[in-house]
């Protein structure tokens, strides 16, 4: 039952499927392939959108989609990890500032941002450590310089934890300006342009994903070798 609300190889599978369209020269069919797995417009985007798209897609999801629903298990087992996984669902199918979601779509928003608070959280602190033993490509201390910076540069309370970490750990500028529904919609950019983003940084993101969420595994085992000491003792 746990292994089912964990997506980590699913984001790898998904958004690998966009790197080797883009590898390829194919960015018709990249653009399809990140539609799959973001909720913005994609037909306009160019190679560096979509590799963007992508890379923001798993670094967000590597604590809603993988640290976030552990943690949940962890310390509650499958029941409440699944009550989680419902939540976080419900908020991508409704949670959206739009006409037709605007009210039916609130109450899940502002559930998903609650109980993705305390998660969101320890996924950038365990991704921060993930950066700096990621390999040369990935920068630990600039990941905690533009966490420090740009946690809080997005509308939810949540998405721009993990996003500003991994922004910081490339080396390049995420976020910004988006398409939805055919409106555009203003955000703040996240990290700094050091770098065009190109798509190779895509399978950087997915080994800073798992390293992250090695690192969250070790902690839940913690938690839960320590939750079996305690109740051993009572």
């Amino acid at each position: 039952m746990t292994y089912q609300i964990l997506a980590a190889k699913c984001l790898k599978v998904e958004s690998m499927k966009v790197y080797r369209r883009l590898r390829e020269g194919n960015l018709a069919e990249a653009r399809k392939a990140v539609s799959m797995i973001v909720g913005r417009d994609t037909e306009r985007m160019d190679e560096e959108g979509v590799a963007k798209a992508a890379i923001e897609t798993v670094a967000e999801n590597t604590s809603d989609g993988v640290i976030a629903p552990m943690l949940y298990a962890a310390v509650g087992g499958p029941v409440l990890g699944f009550f989680y996984k419902a939540v976080n669902t419900m908020d991508s199918m409704v949670g959206y500032k739009n006409e037709k979601y605007l009210y039916f779509g609130r109450a899940a928003a502002r559930l998903d941002d609650l109980v993705n608070y305390i998660p969101a959280r320890v996924s950038a602190g365990l991704m921060i450590l993930a950066a700096y033993w990621g390999g040369k490509d990935l920068s630990g201390k600039d990941a905690r310089r533009i966490y420090k910076r740009d946690r809080r540069r997005h509308a939810s309370p949540n998405s721009a934890q993990t996003e500003s970490v991994c922004a910081g750990a490339l080396g390049v500028r995420l976020a910004g300006d988006a398409f939805y529904s055919g409106r555009l919609v203003k955000k703040p950019y996240i990290g700094d342009a050091l770098r065009r983003v190109e798509y190779e940084d895509i399978p950087r993101a997915v080994r800073l994903m798992y390293l992250t969420a090695w690192l969250g595994e070790i902690l839940c085992l913690i938690l839960m070798g320590a939750a079996w000491l305690v109740g051993g003792r009572m």
